[in-house]
């Protein structure tokens, strides 16, 4: 660690005093001006020309007075749509606005939990809140994971500060308070009594922000009524920029830690030799071709077997529809045996009927001839007698 480095040194002097903390660097002095003593104001020029982002959470009840403290700290009205008291489950909705101050941008980002503390059991009302934050880590991750990644045009979601707003009851801790500062416990900080207000009191000869009461009046700005000016200094006259840095260096870079680890990735191999990236990533590549070898090998010995299934499943039926085949066909058969003898006894009946009627229409016919024989006889007798 370094000793500490008086602020009204030039800044020659102070690297000089870097300088010569560390053993194994010359120390050279300038015979004259370089320019590089304008690095600073080059990284001023550069952020005010990039902007800056600031992501808050602010985890509440509905109607606490989330967004009212919003607009008391930047001195803005962000509108923010009203909460409903009926929503199933806990949401959290992101909004992002573009404010100015002098000539600085910033990008700023207000995500609210709308229906937190709402539900009959509350049991589960932070997971959604731990969800969104590590999938705003995920996103930056797969973002620096890309080959072509362009970190410097991306829009930086990770949360930065997270407030949590505690009901002014007067009575203890909820449940759903401890239960959700337990989970949230590496990003929580000191807790503040803070009064936000939208609306102006005259107060002697100036318009002040102030909250009146029947008992009296409480100034938004008045150290001496609540915290609020403590709370707006920290977060972003003296600590904006810092919450932005440990936001990275800390939170998300445990995150991309345990990812990494958990993809397989090592800084040291074997033996605490130091393994490179692109040999890890060589190592992860190999294994993974092996894993999916091994994959598709039992799907396609699963691909065998089931086809195999299928071939034995196909005999049988074939096996079922021969043996239904031949039974039917004996079936037929018979039938057919049956319509021949039917056939023939009618062909039999039919013959006998053509007999007869052969013998009836002869036997007709005589009868027709000898008929006139006779009674011409008869005739020719009566006429005789």
């Amino acid at each position: 660690m370094f000793g500490s480095i008086p602020k009204s040194c030039l800044l020659s002097d102070r690297i000089n005093y870097l300088i010569t903390q560390n053993d194994g660097y010359r120390t050279l002095s300038l015979s004259g001006h370089v320019g590089f003593d304008s690095l600073p104001d080059q990284l001023v020029k550069k952020s005010i020309k990039q902007g800056f982002c600031f992501n808050i959470l602010c985890i509440g009840e509905t109607g606490v007075g989330k967004s009212t403290l919003i607009n008391s700290l930047f001195n803005t009205n962000f509108d923010d749509p009203v909460s409903t008291h009926f929503l199933p489950i806990v949401q959290l909705r992101a909004q992002t606005y573009e404010l100015q101050e002098s000539n600085v941008l910033l990008k700023l980002t207000i995500v609210n939990t709308v229906g937190f503390g709402d539900q009959i059991n509350k049991e589960d009302s932070y997971q959604p809140i731990v969800d969104y934050i590590g999938a705003q880590f995920e996103a930056y991750l797969q973002e620096e994971l890309k080959i072509k990644c362009s970190l410097s045009s991306y829009h930086d979601t990770r949360i930065h500060v997270c407030l949590y707003f505690i009901s002014p009851t007067g009575h203890s801790l909820k449940s759903l308070d401890l239960l959700t500062m337990k989970n949230l416990d590496s990003k929580e900080h000191l807790p503040f009594a803070v009064v936000g207000s939208t609306e102006k009191v005259k107060i002697g000869n100036k318009m002040v922000r102030a909250r009146q009461y029947p008992w009296g009046i409480v100034e938004v700005e008045n150290e001496n009524h609540c915290d609020f000016v403590k709370l707006r200094q920290m977060l972003i006259c003296t600590n904006m920029e810092d919450l932005r840095e440990q936001t990275h260096a800390r939170h998300y870079e445990l995150y991309r830690r345990c990812r990494l680890e958990k993809m397989g990735f090592r800084d040291l191999g074997p033996e605490n030799k130091l393994v490179s990236l692109q040999e890890a990533y060589e190592a992860k590549r190999h294994e993974f071709y092996l894993e999916m070898q091994r994959k598709e090998e039992e799907m396609r010995q699963r691909f065998v077997q089931r086809v195999k299934e299928k071939e034995t499943i196909l005999k049988e039926a074939e096996q079922q529809i021969q043996t239904k085949f031949e039974h039917l066909m004996l079936m037929l058969q018979g039938e057919k045996l049956k319509l021949e003898k039917t056939k023939k006894v009618l062909e039999d009946e039919i013959t006998m009927f053509i007999e007869k009627k052969a013998n009836a229409d002869l036997l007709q016919s005589q009868a027709s001839v000898s008929t006139p024989v006779s009674l011409k006889r008869d005739k020719d007798h009566k006429n005789f007698t």
